[in-house]
């Protein structure tokens, strides 16, 4: 899968950066258990890639990012080879590294090896707080095997407090980034939007603006964009725990510029993930 192999379908496309899908065997058990544990969560697809293609075609040729969760560590290897496999012109996968792993730092070697651009980490999921010292390492390799880190931000429906993955935190762990990119899902903190603006608006990460459509105030959205600066903003749906053409709406809905709209929807993503992009 080549860049400018890419080059015509990144021309007409949205760039969702923010999606999940399940291999085939496990995804009927995966989507059952989620949405239980979210309390009973509706979903759009049914968990699988086969799902997520027939999603972004339906809504009008998107191009996915896949954020797999290892939550555990014997799952980082799997997710990985998984990834690797399943990778197409329309989608790219990420892999992900379980940080109380004993093996996680390894891991990252093996992930940039087979031609993985980045890495998802999930507070709440993978039991750890972003900030925690120990996770630090983990962080300074990825960033210096040149991947993305994208962290699930703020509350997750499914899990008690204390959050694991708040604004204050990440603000104490951007350092060990040294500037790498690093994407705060969910506007920079699903709930936590107030402290996402005082926080970290303004600061070198990139936030995406995944299950927003009908939870997030539109004012608040708009503040945020225009404080933080649409070159770090990244369209993201959740799919399929929210669908693509909802939550585009809700970045539509905005007021933008058709530069800055276009940054957003797909500019910001082709330039992180190293594909080629025609403005529309």
């Amino acid at each position: 899968m080549t860049a400018s192999g890419m080059a015509c379908i990144i021309a007409a496309m949205i760039i969702d950066f923010h999606t999940h899908a399940f291999p085939e065997r496990i995804a009927k058990s995966a989507m059952e258990t989620l949405a239980h544990t979210a309390g009973a969560f509706t979903h759009s697809t049914d968990g699988t890639l086969r799902g997520l293609t027939g999603a972004a075609d339906a809504a009008g040729g998107v191009f996915a990012v896949v954020l797999p969760i290892a939550s555990k560590p014997t799952q980082m290897r799997k997710i990985s080879d998984w990834a690797a496999e399943n990778r197409t012109n329309k989608i790219e996968i990420f892999g992900s590294v379980y940080p109380g792993a004993p093996d996680a730092m390894s891991e990252l070697d093996y992930i940039k090896a087979r031609g993985l651009k980045g890495i998802k980490l999930h507070p709440e999921h993978q039991d750890f707080y972003i900030d925690d010292p120990q996770c630090l390492p983990i962080y300074k390799k990825a960033a210096s095997l040149g991947l993305i880190t994208v962290f699930h931000m703020g509350y997750d429906i499914g899990y008690p407090p204390p959050c694991r993955g708040t604004p204050e935190r990440l603000k104490r762990a951007l350092g060990a980034f040294d500037g790498a990119p690093v994407v705060a899902a969910h506007f920079g903190g699903y709930m936590m939007w107030e402290r996402v603006e005082r926080v970290l608006c303004g600061l070198p990460v990139y936030f995406d603006t995944s299950y927003s459509h009908g939870r997030m105030l539109k004012p608040l959205a708009q503040r945020i964009v225009e404080k933080h600066g649409p070159a770090k903003i990244l369209f993201g749906s959740d799919l399929p725990w929210s669908g693509i053409a909802e939550e585009a709406a809700f970045v539509n809905s905005l007021d933008l510029t058709a530069g800055d709209r276009d940054l957003i929807m797909r500019g910001n993503a082709a330039r992180l993930l190293g594909i080629e992009h025609a403005q529309s």
